[in-house]
């Protein structure tokens, strides 16, 4: 299954909310994204049958290994690209919002130079 903008960004939601509480449901992540609940069942619907989310009995989600690995690099990408952003003068209100743009379309290659950019700023800057 391919996976969409959209799918990815419920999968790195899913990880966002994990990190800050061990039970995420479906009403969890409507109301951090501003989804409805028929929106957010029908995405769930689709990530679920993709292997990326799972379900307990009492509707918790969690991310399968695959979802946790898409959630993860999405992650990664929106928090460096958002510090790349601030670190050359964009104000961080639209370094996180460009972010978010960026992140689901970048190459893997452009990002992992970026990526290495990064690494080596912070190496020579500290």
């Amino acid at each position: 299954m391919s996976l969409q903008e959209s799918g990815q960004m419920y999968l790195e939601t899913i990880y966002v909310l994990s990190k800050k509480s061990s039970s995420v449901r479906a009403i969890d992540v409507g109301e951090y994204m501003g989804y409805s609940k028929p929106s957010v069942s029908r995405a769930m619907g689709l990530l679920k049958s993709g292997g990326y989310v799972i379900s307990d009995e009492d509707g918790f989600l969690f991310l399968t290994d695959l979802g946790k690995e898409v959630a993860e690099k999405m992650f990664e990408r929106h928090t460096l690209i958002t510090k790349f952003l601030c670190a050359i003068g964009v104000d961080e209100e639209t370094a996180v919002d460009d972010a978010c743009k960026m992140e689901h379309v970048i190459s893997d290659a452009s990002f992992e130079a970026i990526k290495k950019h990064a690494e080596r700023h912070l190496r020579e800057n500290t």
